[in-house]
């Protein structure tokens, strides 16, 4: 049921996808004042991920996620409203970090419902819904959009009112079968930002996120002014990725899971992904497109289910969603630095220079998890790398 409100809320995701197209396009603003209010949302995600690992840890992680869940109604609803740079910016930045405190207590939740052996697939089911609410949303976006964009907003307040409702409903007497840990020796459980290891773990993710997350906004409009496609052919483009990734995560993760290590799945990861960004510096012809998107697809699978793994089997049972929350920081950290250093880098240097040098980033972030994961799980037990 987690999986099934994470469809329900993801199939509503209309607003970030289209944000960049819906500030260039239909507001007017430049590029570099779009990324600047684009950014935004990830000071206020940054916030909000800490908030969400804070409240989790104290409240739990069903009080969490429901008011984030029907806090962002009224705010969604009200985001038409504010056609200004500073206006747009603030209203952004208060939708965030009400949003993004959802993302550590689902995380949580996640592992309280799941054995030890069956996160990784957990956390790809988790995904698949994402991935299967994001065909759909910006699919149905790209249409809604071509007729007004104030549609957007609205039909993500009702995704959010309709995933809360079906959360509260089915979860609200629910306690999780499992412990959310269990260790062979107890250890002192010490707080993920003095974790130098997984701190290190954490800088390789940012990394990571920095160049993936483009995928929301400067791809978008590169798509846009660069190859010339609508915005019902951005949505098509958008969500045949999530198609994609919901016939054939499942799939790939039991291939890496059986197959190859914890490292090993990271590296490919990353430079499959690298690999579909660079290319786009030669080649953006529409089969090209299709054909870069399925590759970054592939890097997808292969790597956000299993970072989300290698910080559940690095935590304790009470600072779970302190780990998830310093996780999901890195996630939101990229939100603030890609959308102004990708439009600028667009702007100033050409698209051409941005996504080789995204794909060069990637290649290295990779060789990091290669070298750092066998570091931060040393000491565990026998299963937790794989292969």
């Amino acid at each position: 049921m987690l999986a099934v409100v994470m469809l329900i809320n993801r199939a509503g995701s209309m607003v970030l996808p289209f944000l960049g197209v819906y500030m260039t396009d239909h507001l007017g603003f430049k590029l570099e004042a779009a990324g600047l209010v684009l950014s935004c949302y990830g000071i206020g995600s940054v916030g909000g991920s800490w908030l969400g690992g804070w409240l989790t840890d104290r409240f739990g992680e069903f009080r969490t996620q429901y008011l984030s869940l029907f806090l962002s109604v009224p705010v969604f609803c009200l985001m038409p409203f504010f056609t200004t740079e500073l206006g747009l910016a603030a209203i952004i930045l208060l939708q965030s970090i009400i949003s993004e405190t959802f993302r550590p207590a689902n995380s949580v939740a996640i592992t309280k419902y799941s054995k030890k052996e069956n996160i990784t697939r957990s956390f790809s089911l988790n995904r698949m819904a994402v991935n299967l609410g994001f065909s759909i949303g910006p699919a149905l976006g790209g249409i809604l959009s071509a007729i007004s964009y104030d549609f957007l907003f609205y039909s993500n307040a009702a995704a959010a009112f309709l995933a809360g409702v079906t959360y509260v409903r089915f979860f609200r007497n629910k306690t999780g079968k499992q412990k959310i840990k269990t260790e062979k020796k107890p250890k002192k459980e010490v707080s993920p930002y003095r974790d130098l290891q997984f701190l290190k773990f954490s800088a390789l993710c940012l990394l990571f996120s920095m160049c993936f997350f483009q995928l929301l906004n400067t791809l978008t409009i590169f798509y846009k002014l660069e190859a010339g496609l609508s915005q019902q052919q951005i949505g098509f483009v958008l969500g045949y990725s999530g198609i994609f990734i919901v016939l054939t995560e499942m799939l790939l993760v039991n291939i890496a899971e059986k197959r190859m290590k914890l490292k090993i799945t990271l590296l490919l990861g990353s430079v499959f992904a690298g690999i579909s960004f660079a290319m786009l510096g030669w080649f953006y012809t529409l089969p090209m497109l299709f054909l870069s998107i399925t590759i970054l697809s592939v890097g997808e699978i292969w790597a956000f289910p299993f970072m989300s793994s290698v910080t559940a089997i690095r935590s304790g049972i009470g600072n779970q969603g302190a780990y998830m929350g310093l996780l999901g920081i890195g996630f939101s950290l990229s939100f603030i630095i890609t959308p102004y250093l990708g439009t600028f880098i667009a702007q100033e240097y050409g698209f051409k220079i941005l996504w080789i040098g995204t794909g060069s980033l990637l290649a290295l972030a990779g060789l990091g998890f290669y070298f750092q994961i066998p570091k931060l799980l040393k000491g565990q037990d026998s299963t937790a790398e794989f292969g």
